[in-house]
């Protein structure tokens, strides 16, 4: 059975459970959420060592969140819109700005450098005014800056990008950061809020705590299957250690 036919079931068996407990055949305890640690040891950083923050546009911000979200450094994501001239943009207003993704990493786990090598491998940097199927300047790519020296390694890693094929031009602009406004509640996390058994299973979060966790983020990733292998097939291990074990066991990533 492969991963999708195994959450499928797990569903259809919460589902089931939950209407027993609604029907009264259970025993009228308090019911326990179910929530993965929050911080992964590798992902906090000490109190001298504050995090670091990239903005990447590279397409849909839906996709964007979760090509990040799992990556070994990276402590949370965040969607939201970028580039543009106008005050608070809204998903139906945006004006000039650019769909983009704010990562929040602990430079100890994943570097700037790192970052720029997942954004040039993940999406066509020479498609015009757009990102696949979806057409538009919101869609269109662009590496946000903090300072000189991450201008200057944007600019040095477009370069060796363009170098890979002079038939067509690389069109991704390098943009010093400027205000990042983060989207509406609904567009956060928004993989994996389309996978009622997953959000269970990380403890139904608040949607302020959703958009701050760290295990959201990885998750998030997971539903998409857009986590690094390793990672999805250690999450894969849990949710079939929970199918051998019974319902609910699972602890921990």
């Amino acid at each position: 059975m492969n991963r999708k036919a195994k959450i499928r079931t797990i569903t259809a068996l919460i589902s089931h459970f939950l209407l027993l407990i609604l029907a009264g055949f259970l025993f009228p305890a308090p019911a326990k959420s179910i929530r993965l640690p929050d911080r992964m040891p590798e992902l906090t950083p000490p109190a001298n060592q504050p995090l670091k923050t990239a903005v990447f546009a590279l397409g849909s911000f839906w996709r964007s969140d979760a090509i990040f979200g799992c990556l070994n450094g990276v402590v949370r994501t965040t969607v939201g819109y970028s580039g543009g001239s106008k005050s608070n943009p809204e998903y139906r207003s945006l004006s000039d700005h650019a769909e983009s993704v704010q990562i929040e990493y602990d430079p100890r786990g994943i570097s700037f450098r790192e970052l720029l090598e997942v954004f040039w491998s993940s999406h066509d940097s020479r498609q015009v005014f757009g990102q696949g199927p979806d057409v538009g300047n919101q869609y269109r790519s662009v590496i946000f800056t903090n300072g000189t020296s991450e201008s200057r390694l944007a600019a040095a890693t477009k370069e060796r990008e363009q170098t890979k094929s002079k038939s067509s031009i690389v069109t991704t602009q390098i943009l010093p950061l400027g205000t990042f406004y983060p989207a509406e509640p609904e567009h956060q996390k928004f993989e994996l809020k389309r996978n009622p058994f997953l959000l269970h299973l990380i403890g139904n979060l608040p949607e302020e705590e959703l958009e701050k966790s760290t295990l959201a983020a990885k998750m998030n990733s997971y539903a998409a299957e857009l986590c690094p292998r390793r990672i999805q097939k250690q999450i894969d291990a849990k949710i079939n250690d929970i199918i051998s074990k019974g319902w609910p066991v699972l602890r921990e990533i």
